[in-house]
């Protein structure tokens, strides 16, 4: 299953998150992000004990996509403890996405130990 958020539960769902996350930064009119969603929903259903699958709509929640730094769609962001630590942008090949799934369940907790914890009173609206 792939979890759709918005900018007020990004961070119970993803940075306060038990498991890993890949978050898909998408836009509606994006013709690549049409292109990889079956293969997004086809590693939420095949990993689903072990990564949450996320998707943002950056057109409607602007704030996380430029916290995060997301110009251009779609944007996969693997998240581990919270944390950023891998990244890959546009139409990636399927098995480089899958590949990467393994990668991060394998390092990412080593990767989000050696990164920077996230200032949660640095907001958008001040």
């Amino acid at each position: 299953m792939v979890l759709e958020v918005n900018d007020l539960d990004w961070e119970k769902s993803v940075e306060k998150g038990t498991k890993p996350v890949l978050v898909m930064f998408y836009s509606p009119t994006c013709a690549f992000c049409h292109q990889m969603e079956p293969y997004f929903k086809t590693y939420a259903a095949e990993y689903h004990d072990r990564v949450v699958f996320v998707r943002i709509n950056v057109t409607t929640n602007l704030w996380t996509a430029e916290r995060y730094g997301v110009r251009s769609t779609p944007t996969f962001k693997f998240f581990c403890d919270g944390k950023p630590v891998q990244e890959m942008v546009g139409a990636v090949y399927p098995a480089l996405l899958k590949r990467a799934v393994d990668e991060v369940l394998v390092h990412g907790k080593e990767c989000a130990k050696n990164s920077t914890t996230i200032d949660y009173e640095i907001t958008g609206y001040g």
